[in-house]
C-alpha cells in the first residue's frame, strides 16, 4: 500500500499548483494496483500502464455487466449472445480468466520448487503472502483443496469488488475535504501529530492513531456509499411495520437513503465527521450505517478497505492541500456497479508548506536501540 501510494503522490505532483484536474482515474488505478498485488501477489503496473490489456478488460467488463443489468430483455443468455454483447462479454472474460489462471499456475510451480529447497521455511516466512496463497492452501472439512475454477472465482471477486469500491470512497472523501476546509485542517493537524515532518511509510500503529481521518472516511461513506444498493432474500415470514413479508421475497436496501434518516443522523446532508467519534456513535442503531452491508453476508474486505483508504488518503494529505472545484449539485451521481460522479472529481492541489523529510531518530531512540553507545 505504501509503495503504490508513493507512486500515486508522484503522479499527483505533476498536477499540483497548476491546474484543475480529474483525480478519479488516478486513485482508481492506484487501488487496482494494490488489490491485484494483494489478491494475486503480482503487480500489473496499472498506474504506469493504464493501457494494458488486463486493465482495459477490467473496466470493459464493469461497463458490460452494468448495461446488461439495465436491460431485462438481455437477461436471457440466448437473447444476449445472439443480439446483445455476449461475444464481447466472453472475449473480455477470457482475458481476465487467462490472467488469473496464469498467475495461479505460476504460483503453484513456484511453491513446488520451493518445497524441494532445504531453506523453504525460511523463504516462505520472508515472502509477503497474497490472498492467492491462502486459497491454494485452503481445504474443506474433508481435506479437499479448492478447484482451479473455485480459486479463479474467488480472486476475480476480490479483484472486482476490492478496487472500484475503495477508489470511489477515497474520491468522495477527497471531494468532501476539498469542499470543507475546516475539516481538512483537522485532518492535517492529526497527520502532523502522527507523522510530524517525516515522509516515512505508514505503519499499523499509525493507522490506529488516525482516528479523525477514519471518521472522515465513514462520514464520506454515509453521504456517498460506494455500493448504491444490495439485495437480500427473506428466509422466513416476518412482519415489518405491520406488513407481512413472506418467505422467499426479495428486499432491496438502498444505503444512500438509509444513511439520511434524520432520526439517526440529524441534518443528514451536512458533512460532519464528528458523528463517528465513539462518544457520538456508541448508542446508534447498528444497522443505521451499512456501507459494507450487514449481517452474515456483509463485506469480507471491509477492514482491508478502511486500512487501504487510510493509507492512501494520509499519503495524499501529508503532501497536499485539496480544493474541490465542483459544488455537490454539479456532481450528478450515477448509480452503476458503484456510486460515481458522472464527470469525475475535479480538484486543485497545492503542495503543503512544511517540507516532508525522512524521519531522523532522536538521541534517546539511538541510545535505546544501541545501549553500547551510551
Amino acid at each position: 500500500m505504501n509503495e503504490q501510494s508513493d507512486i500515486l503522490v508522484q503522479k499527483l505532483e505533476k498536477h499540483s499548483d497548476k491546474e484543475t484536474f480529474n483525480c478519479f482515474s488516478h486513485i482508481t488505478l492506484c487501488a487496482l494496483d494494490i488489490i491485484c498485488e494483494t489478491a494475486m501477489g503480482k503487480n500489473i503496473y496499472a498506474q504506469s500502464n493504464s493501457d494494458s490489456e488486463y486493465v482495459k478488460a477490467v473496466y470493459r467488463m464493469s461497463d458490460i455487466i452494468h448495461r446488461r443489468q439495465k436491460m431485462p430483455w438481455f437477461w436471457s443468455d440466448l437473447v444476449y449472445y445472439v443480439f446483445g454483447e455476449g461475444r464481447k462479454h466472453n472475449r473480455n472474460l477470457k482475458i481476465l480468466h487467462s490472467f488469473t489462471e496464469s498467475v495461479s499456475n505460476n504460483f503453484v510451480i513456484r511453491l513446488d520448487s520451493l518445497s524441494s529447497d532445504s531453506d523453504t521455511d525460511h523463504t516462505v516466512k520472508k515472502k509477503r503472502k497474497a490472498f492467492l496463497d491462502m486459497l491454494l492452501n485452503a481445504t474443506d472439512e474433508q481435506g479437499n483443496c479448492l478447484s482451479q475454477e473455485n480459486i479463479r472465482e474467488e480472486v476475480d471477486t476480490f479483484m472486482f469488488e476490492g478496487h472500484d469500491t475503495t477508489a470511489a470512497a477515497m474520491n468522495w472523501a477527497i471531494h468532501l475535504l476539498g469542499s470543507h476546509p475546516e475539516e481538512q485542517r483537522k485532518v492535517h493537524k492529526e497527520l502532523d501529530e502522527v507523522f510530524g515532518t517525516s515522509d516515512r511509510p505508514v505503519s499499523m500503529e499509525d493507522l490506529k492513531r488516525l482516528r479523525y481521518l477514519e471518521c472522515v472516511i465513514k462520514e464520506s461513506l454515509r453521504l456517498f456509499p460506494s455500493v448504491p444498493f444490495f439485495g437480500r432474500t427473506f428466509c422466513e415470514d416476518c412482519n415489518i411495520n405491520g406488513f407481512k413479508v413472506p418467505k422467499g421475497a426479495n428486499a432491496i436496501i438502498i444505503p444512500y437513503a438509509l444513511h439520511r434518516d434524520p432520526r439517526h443522523f440529524p441534518d443528514p446532508e451536512e458533512f460532519r465527521p464528528e458523528r463517528f467519534l465513539p462518544e457520538n456513535s456508541s448508542k446508534r442503531h447498528p444497522f443505521a450505517f451499512v456501507p459494507f452491508s450487514a449481517g452474515l453476508r456483509n463485506c469480507i474486505g471491509q477492514r482491508f478497505a478502511l486500512m487501504e483508504e487510510k493509507v492512501i488518503l494520509s499519503k495524499i494529505l501529508r503532501h497536499f492541500q485539496v480544493e474541490a472545484k465542483q459544488q455537490r449539485d454539479e456532481l450528478r451521481l450515477v448509480g452503476e456497479l458503484i456510486l460515481r460522479p458522472e464527470s469525475g472529481i475535479l480538484i486543485q492541489l497545492t503542495k503543503r508548506t512544511q517540507k516532508l523529510m525522512p524521519e531522523v531518530p532522536t538521541l534517546l531512540q539511538v541510545l535505546e536501540d544501541h545501549p553500547s553507545s551510551r
